[in-house]
């Protein structure tokens, strides 16, 4: 029957996809065409930004199941500039639209780029390339018909890891069959999957409880725990990132210990995981919610539940998911806690003490890089190393535009490149590679 168990699709709540920004258009050489100005000049214009790749968290959405089916993203490419000095359009930006809770991280270097859990807020995962300059920005006293134009920059691409982390108030955690998903049920209008096996729930579900008309919280009955959970053993790690989130831990025992697990020995597991996984969680407010007190078995254990709770200062609460019995009292109490939480957060907040409010939009981007110049002999020539002029002559058509060789030269001559490869012994006509290109060395 294992087929049966599985029908319920679980959260979608971790991929990678892959995000490519727009490549910036190509300047363009164009020089003007007038009656009666019989000296023009150059005029042609520049091109236009790449698109930008950003992610945005959207209240609408709870899942990442729609990237099981979509994993490349791609903004729009900048177009070309025309002659008159007319720029380029700049590309397309593409928002992709992310649940909110959704953490963001570079697949390649494990950097977290963004925390987005806030409607709205938006992350640039991607840069678009920077357009290429038209031949009117390279004129000079001395170059007054410059026949130089730039390419545009290739956008940026990233594989970038999403996570989705529930945003809850209250979070229910226990061991399998302890009953999580019947307080869900008991307690909103949430329907999971309940059965008389381990493992039922295969994802967190969500439930809005409504306790009057302005008295309402979020809670989240997360797959049941095991011993071992917090490395990775049965559900592990795909429950217990989604009770990082929540405000409030309610502990769901099986006081009855229909499957032969001590109630007590269910809420020492239980928080020993948690501890393990991360230590934070158990100063977290808790509650303990002593579960099946319908049935006869349960009253003859509830008192040494009480007293080890008692020693680990938590509060129990008798209940009975199936029946109802005492859960509108637990979740009072609940509430309670929860307002509590929100009142110690805003003074914290308010002093700098508590998490620093996020910007509606951060940029996850590459730093400047510095103008560092690496100078090898390589091959019977010469290497020159550094991301800045490589990148400036892969802008460049040494080929087709005579006057780009000279730019180079020029450029390289400014930066003292030249004067390097002389110290080092570089004779005329020794070749001389600078990212795709290679020159022969001139005094």
């Amino acid at each position: 029957m294992e087929s049966a168990r599985l029908r319920e699709a679980p959260l979608v709540d971790r991929v990678v996809v892959e995000v490519q920004a727009g490549d910036g258009g190509s300047g363009i050489i164009s020089f003007r065409r007038e009656k009666y100005v019989p000296r023009g000049g150059p005029d042609g214009g520049d091109g236009g930004r790449g698109g930008h790749v950003y992610l945005q968290a959207d209240p609408q959405l709870f899942t990442l199941a729609d990237f099981r089916f979509r994993r490349r993203f791609r903004a729009g490419r900048g177009h070309h500039g025309s002659g008159a000095n007319k720029k380029g359009a700049d590309g397309e930006d593409l928002v992709v639209r992310v649940p909110v809770g959704c953490v963001v991280y570079d697949d390649e270097t494990g950097e977290m780029l963004a925390d987005l859990v806030e409607p709205g807020q938006t992350v640039r995962v991607a840069r678009g390339g920077r357009g290429g300059r038209g031949n009117a920005r390279f004129v000079n006293p001395v170059r007054r018909a410059p026949r130089i134009a730039e390419r545009g920059d290739p956008g940026e691409h990233r594989r970038i890891r999403l996570e989705l982390k529930l945003l809850a108030d209250v979070g229910l955690v226990g061991l399998p069959n302890a009953g999580k998903s019947s307080l869900l049920a008991a307690s909103s209008r949430a329907r999971p999957k309940i059965a008389a096996y381990p493992f039922t729930t295969l994802s967190p579900n969500l439930g809005l409880v409504r306790l009057g008309p302005n008295e309402s919280f979020v809670m989240a009955d997360i797959p049941g725990i095991i011993e071992g959970a917090h490395r990775g053993l049965g559900l592990g790690l795909a429950f217990l990132r989604h009770v990082e989130r929540t405000r409030l831990l309610i502990l769901v025992v099986d006081t009855s210990a229909q499957d032969g697990t001590d109630p007590v020995e269910a809420l020492h597991v239980t928080r020993r995981e948690l501890e393990q996984y991360d230590a934070a969680l158990l100063a977290r407010p808790m509650l303990v919610a002593a579960n099946k007190m319908d049935l006869p078995e349960a009253h003859g254990r509830l008192p040494v539940l009480e007293q080890a709770c008692r020693s680990l200062g938590l509060e129990v609460w008798p209940i009975s998911a199936a029946t109802g019995q005492g859960v509108d009292a637990l979740l009072f109490r609940a509430f309670q806690e929860l307002r509590q939480a929100v009142a110690r957060e805003q003074p914290a907040r308010a002093a700098g003490a508590g998490p620093k409010e996020r910007p509606a939009v951060r940029v996850a981007g590459r730093l400047r890089e510095a103008r560092k110049v690496e100078v090898l002999r390589q091959d019977g020539g010469f290497v020159v190393r550094s991301p800045w002029l490589e990148r400036l002559a892969a802008r460049l058509d040494l080929e087709g535009q005579p006057d780009a060789r000279a730019y180079l030269y020029e450029i390289l001559q400014r930066s003292r490149v030249l004067d390097r490869l002389r110290s080092q012994g570089a004779k005329p006509g020794d070749p001389v590679r600078v990212g795709i290109h290679t020159l022969p060395f001139r005094e």
